[in-house]
């Protein structure tokens, strides 16, 4: 039975059937501004230049087809509320790295190494270079329009408001396919972070609320001060079972990490 408790589980993980984004692919965001990309490409002559340029020939295109399904995972319409972005500056640097988002209100900018792109390119593995491409893209790009729970410290204490933020993030690139079942980290703690929380949300999505996701970003605006505990709570209800501690034991048993 345990065996079979953890086949069940891994297979929601490997299908990504994308539940959470077909529920949300109405028409009602057809004609949605998610804000203009301006792109920039500042390692013009370097290999990762060249690389991108071959993979992605219209990145403003993809850039903002990106921007569209990660609103989709986040958010249930149009009509909720989203932060109203203008500008996407998106630039490809040459320097030591991954990738990173700054600035806020109607203007973000995401910078992408290409050091990074020509890592990701061993054995010329087209595949593999926009599997990593687009998992980046969709992080960064959650970051932009996620919204950010009030009254639990600061990103840089690292606390619940920086696990949320991070999260969330790899919990959309997961529900999106850009992570595949192997990349996820065994054990750990909900608190984490990263892939670790990441994967742990999204299976909740799969397994307790189709909706979860777009519940859990929503509760910032209505779980004040926010909490891990107190958000599971506002969507879950105070049953004991699903207290967050309870459910992360659960996900523990589940993907066999734990008897």
């Amino acid at each position: 039975m345990k065996s079979l408790n953890i086949l069940c589980s891994l297979l929601l993980i490997i299908c990504f059937s994308y539940t959470l984004i077909a529920q949300s692919s109405g028409k009602e965001w057809d004609n949605y501004f998610a804000g203009n990309v301006r792109f920039e490409d500042k390692a013009v002559g370097a290999e990762g230049s060249k690389i991108y340029a071959t993979i992605i020939p219209d990145p403003a295109a993809y850039i903002r087809e990106s921007a569209l399904q990660v609103l989709k995972t986040l958010y249930f319409s149009p009509d909720d509320s989203i932060p109203q972005i203008k500008t996407i500056h998106y630039t490809l640097r040459d320097y030591d790295g991954i990738s990173a988002k700054s600035g806020s209100g109607n203007y973000i900018s995401i910078v992408y190494s290409t050091r990074w792109i020509e890592k990701n390119f061993v054995n010329n593995d087209t595949a593999k270079l926009d599997y990593e491409t687009k998992g980046v893209l969709y992080h960064e790009l959650t970051h932009a329009y996620q919204l950010e729970p009030q009254g639990c410290g600061t990103y840089s204490d690292g606390g619940e408001f920086w696990t949320f933020i991070e999260g969330v993030a790899d919990a959309v690139r997961v529900a999106n396919g850009c992570f595949r079942p192997e990349d996820r980290p065994k054990g750990g703690k909900y608190m984490d972070g990263y892939r670790t929380t990441g994967f742990f949300l999204y299976w909740l999505s799969q397994t307790k609320d189709p909706d979860f996701i777009r519940k859990f970003n929503r509760t910032t605006l209505e779980v004040i001060p926010w909490s891990f505990d107190g958000a599971f709570k506002h969507i879950f209800g105070d049953k004991k079972e699903y207290h967050i501690d309870a459910l992360w034991n659960e996900y523990m048993i589940a993907m066999g990490d734990r008897n």
